[in-house]
């Protein structure tokens, strides 16, 4: 018997390309919005709410450029965000003008980061969910 959701080599490094490729995308918008006050008062709420939504179209293409089966969206989404965590990791602690100028900046920008990471991933295994459920 062969497990469905196992992922191919292939599979691994497009999913490491695409994740490293959208953390980077999502580090240079941060740093582009923050300025803004994306961080600051009731925009802060609305900040992490428009991720939720945001973030649906990344799990679409991941799904779609890695050719992930129904099955494979929450192991996916791990991989990819598992790269972009540690892309994130090494940036906020040897590269934090990466999001911003100030430390209050760079600590809302990491955070909005790992809340992001933490949707995406969630999108993914409730996509498997549903795809299990039938």
């Amino acid at each position: 018997m062969t497990d469905q959701s196992a992922l191919a080599p292939r599979q691994l490094v497009i999913l490491a390309a695409l994740g490293a490729t959208l953390w980077f995308a999502a580090a240079v918008l941060i740093r582009v919005i923050g300025p803004m006050g994306v961080f600051e008062g009731t925009s802060r709420l609305w900040t992490y709410l428009l991720v939720i939504p945001g973030t649906l179209p990344f799990v679409v293409l991941v799904r779609h450029s890695a050719g992930l089966t129904s099955t494979q969206h929450g192991i996916g989404m791990a991989v990819g965000t598992a790269t972009a965590a540690l892309l994130d990791g090494i940036a906020l602690a040897w590269f934090p003008q990466l999001y911003g100028t100030s430390v209050v900046h760079v600590a809302a920008a990491g955070a909005v980061i790992l809340w992001g990471a933490g949707v995406g991933m969630m999108l993914g295994f409730l996509l498997d969910a549903r795809a299990r459920r039938g």
